[in-house]
């Protein structure tokens, strides 16, 4: 971690200006299922949303709203029905929340966006969310971040929230965010929902550019089963409530809110990643002496979405086969003779296939609930991690029974 940030509690409600809530409307499951985020002030905001062609409406309505303004103050969020493939019907739905919200917030209609989570191609029931959305609006606080973090969960098992604090001159910038996945994770924009909120003074486009340098080196580097969602979107609000100066491109003051970011949203990726579906393992790839970060990022995407690899691993079997096999497959050029490969600090494969592997101190560490595949080229200086989990049973479970 940057020694200059420091971990703090509240995620999305730890910036100054910031109220959230959520709870139970009865969408589909006995649990928390609406969420409202606030800013006291309008908020500079930046978005990066799903690249799969199927699109739900609420990605389509978002896109259109930061076409209107470059200002968010309110996002309200469902869970448990991802209102995607619903065609006219469920446009008019997500219209439906924006004007809602706007009504209950007393909000310019432009500054609202909406997210939906769950099942595709089931209409929402607009008798209980829109009741849902005033209700929660009346019970938004600095402390109903725990409520928001728990109402945008499907099959996750835990809420995921991170915030950190770091200074500019004589102003504290604080930026905190939750996220929700679990299931559908491979990287491609961002398979997941992710809301961040931050009050440091930054215009939209530095703003922008910033996460889509943090969403680069976390969502995009995380997966679970490489099904790449309808309506995965990370969004950033920042509304200026620290008054510290602006912070402009190019300069260190940038690089220092680009990294606090970035840490964020790392850290909510990992989460999503351990929480995959039946996992019981996280797991990151480390892809080493690379000719370009680009080239590392690529092996270790291969790795990271391979079925065989992470069913070896949920077996505690050290089968550095699958992930040579891996590599080779991941459409770089690379000399298969030079890799080295090991699991933690345990050393499995040496250049020129010299095989070192223990295989009872390899199924030790194999066995551990975190654990680091390292592969290194030998080609240059460039690295890139990738986060993924075990591949169970309990996620053929999960799966077969979703709908019901």
């Amino acid at each position: 971690m940057n020694a200059q940030l420091s971990e703090c509690s509240g995620g999305v409600t730890a910036p100054k200006g910031f109220v959230a809530g959520g709870m139970y409307c009865g969408i589909r499951k006995v649990k928390k299922d609406i969420a409202i985020i606030r800013s006291e002030r309008p908020a500079t905001v930046a978005a990066v949303f799903t690249k799969n062609r199927t699109q739900a409406a609420c990605v389509l309505v978002d896109k259109q709203q930061l076409a209107a303004s470059q200002f968010c103050s309110a996002v309200v969020v469902n869970s448990g029905n991802a209102n995607a493939c619903t065609g006219e019907r469920g446009w008019n739905d997500t219209w439906t929340m924006v004007d809602e919200a706007s009504k209950a917030l007393r909000l310019p209609r432009e500054q609202v966006m909406v997210a939906s989570t769950g099942v595709i191609g089931q209409y929402l029931p607009m008798d209980k969310i829109v009741p849902g959305i005033h209700a929660v609006a009346a019970s938004l606080s600095r402390s109903g971040n725990v409520d928001a973090a728990e109402a945008i969960m499907t099959t996750d098992t835990y809420k995921k929230e991170s915030a950190v604090q770091f200074s500019i001159g004589p102003s504290v910038v604080t930026i905190g965010g939750m996220a929700k996945g679990s299931g559908m994770i491979a990287p491609n924009m961002a398979t997941m929902l992710a809301f961040v909120t931050s009050d440091a003074v930054i215009s939209q486009p530095v703003l922008q550019k910033a996460l889509w340098r943090a969403n680069e080196r976390s969502f995009n580097r995380i997966t679970v089963d490489g099904d790449m969602s309808t309506n995965d979107m990370a969004v950033v609000q920042s509304n200026g409530m620290a008054a510290n100066a602006e912070i402009k491109d190019h300069t260190e003051e940038y690089e220092l809110f680009a990294s606090a970011l970035e840490y964020v949203l790392i850290k909510l990726a990992k989460m999503i990643a351990r929480d995959g579906e039946g996992a019981t393992k996280l797991v990151e790839v480390l892809v080493t002496g690379a000719r370009s970060e680009e080239e590392a990022a690529q092996a270790a995407r291969s790795v990271a979405n391979s079925n065989l690899v992470k069913t070896a691993i949920h077996g505690a079997d050290a089968n550095w086969g699958r992930i040579l096999a891996a590599v080779g497959y991941s459409g770089i050029d690379f000399n298969p003779d030079h890799v080295e490969i090991s699991f933690n600090d345990l050393p499995v494969l040496k250049r020129d296939y010299q095989i070192v592997l223990d295989e009872e101190k390899a199924k030790s560490v194999l066995e551990s609930e975190n654990i680091v595949v390292r592969i290194e080229l030998h080609q240059g200086k460039a690295l890139a991690r990738f986060w993924t989990c075990d591949l169970t049973k309990e996620y053929v479970h999960i799966n077969a029974s979703y709908r019901s």
